[in-house]
């Protein structure tokens, strides 16, 4: 039996080039704001999509995904940083 694959696969959630090319701008670097660089924003932000999308809990992520106390992590201090409302007020444009 072959092992699984580390590669991420992707899903119809995730954002495609363009997509992110419009929101990666107002979506802050984790650096100073977070210790964890390890996760690129792009597929954090793909997991936060991913959960509300399918409704799934947060706990039911899947792997390919950073863990998933990370993510919900992410989404709340966006939230907090206006992020959200930011994206939102941009895409309605």
């Amino acid at each position: 039996m072959a092992p699984p694959s580390t590669a991420r696969r992707g899903y119809p959630t995730d954002l495609s080039d363009a997509e992110w090319s419009l929101i990666e701008p107002m979506v802050p670097l984790q650096q100073p704001l977070f210790k964890e660089t390890k996760y690129d924003r792009r597929v954090v932000i793909n997991g936060i999509l991913y959960k509300f999308r399918t409704g799934c809990p947060w706990r039911l992520l899947p792997n390919d995904f950073p863990p998933w106390q990370t993510v919900v992590k992410y989404f709340y201090r966006y939230e907090r940083l206006g992020v959200w409302e930011k994206i939102h007020a941009k895409l309605n444009r």
